[in-house]
């Protein structure tokens, strides 16, 4: 690959490790805590706000509706309305939302799995590990 191929490649690809890459603005939008819970409910079909609402315990409307829009903006969702009353609107993953729900469907599997091992008694303290100073480089 040329020179200009691989810079073509790096900025096609993105780096969400420098600050002004969109692909930054992409990733916080994606696992902001609603948005994580909204792909993986939809990952098992098409679904109605009040359905989401439901299935996404705890979420209020407001950030429910919020979190739809920006999914929607960065294409992971479509929403469908249709001119019906009362009126109805679905919910349902794009390709790009089945590949992203694929993804952290497996981490929140990873998570529910490891829960007791993640949370200790007291979970605010963090789990710390002595090491020996003989071990300690002079830096």
């Amino acid at each position: 690959m040329t020179i200009d191929g691989h810079l073509a490649s790096q900025m096609l690809r993105g780096d969400a490790f420098d600050a002004d890459c969109r692909s930054r603005e992409v990733l916080v939008a994606i696992t902001g805590k609603w948005s994580v819970l909204i792909l993986v409910a939809l990952g098992g079909g098409t679904m109605r706000f009040a359905e989401l609402r439901r299935r996404v315990n705890g979420v209020s409307e407001r950030m429910l509706a919020e979190s739809l829009r920006q999914l929607a903006r960065y294409r992971l969702i479509e929403r469908r309305s249709f001119p019906v009353v009362p009126p109805h609107v679905e919910y349902t993953l794009t390709s790009l939302g089945h590949e992203a729900a694929g993804q952290l469907t497996r981490l929140t599997d990873w998570i529910e799995g490891n829960v007791t091992q993640l949370i200790a008694d007291d979970p605010s303290q963090p789990q710390q590990t002595e090491v020996p100073s003989s071990n300690l480089s002079g830096d």
